[in-house]
């Protein structure tokens, strides 16, 4: 999990706390209704900030809307930068640095995902906006791990197509525990499932090297 807020300094906690009153508040009021027709007026509104407050925190009701997923990423990044690498263990550190930034996130950090997810199923322009947010993610995780690797590192598409496998699993892992009953939609279920998804990448690349 993340540190305490309790150890933050006041101003920050204070921050903390409208971000995730600005997040709660989105998601509720995007999921109540449309996304589109959701206004900011009425998500500051409802927490009591102005819109400079907002545009402090977020820079769109996309971005609030999708502040879980980007959290998750964030950490990701974060964990991968400082990260032992290996030239020949890749795929492990890529889902190892997974796994740290799920047990990084905030309590409750699930269920806010959970709906960012439900409701970027219902709405394009979220899931346009999710995919150039995947894409960017990717793309630094593979300047980062390049950088990281001089010399001894698979090319830029070899560790890009290494990513995408993961990515894969993961998203596959999603599924599971999206469709899955509501009591059994926690971390530790999708952990379980994240597991289990990527259990199955060494038996799918074998496929993959039958086929060529």
């Amino acid at each position: 999990m993340q540190n305490d807020p309790k150890e933050l300094p006041l101003r920050e906690r204070k921050k903390l706390r409208t971000r995730q009153a600005l997040v709660d508040t989105a998601l509720e009021l995007f999921t109540a209704q449309d996304f589109t027709t959701v206004t900011l007026d009425e998500i500051v509104d409802a927490v009591e900030v102005s819109k400079r407050t907002f545009f402090r925190t977020f820079t769109s009701k996309e971005d609030v809307a999708l502040a879980p997923e980007k959290e998750l990423w964030a950490a990701y990044l974060t964990d991968i930068e400082s990260r032992p690498l290996t030239g020949g263990h890749l795929l492990g550190a890529y889902e190892d640095a997974l796994f740290a930034a799920l047990e990084q996130m905030a309590d409750g950090w699930e269920r806010r995902f959970l709906a960012s997810r439900s409701l970027t199923d219902r709405t394009p322009a979220l899931t346009a906006h999710s995919l150039r947010h995947c894409s960017e993610v990717s793309a630094s995780i593979v300047r980062i791990v390049a950088d990281r690797l001089p010399g001894q590192s698979p090319g830029h598409t070899e560790l890009r197509l290494l990513l995408d496998l993961m990515l894969a699993a993961w998203h596959r892992a999603l599924e599971t525990w999206t469709s899955s009953d509501a009591v059994r939609r926690d971390r530790a279920a999708l952990i379980r499932h994240t597991r289990e998804a990527f259990a199955l990448i060494p038996a799918v690349a074998a496929l993959a090297a039958q086929a060529g």
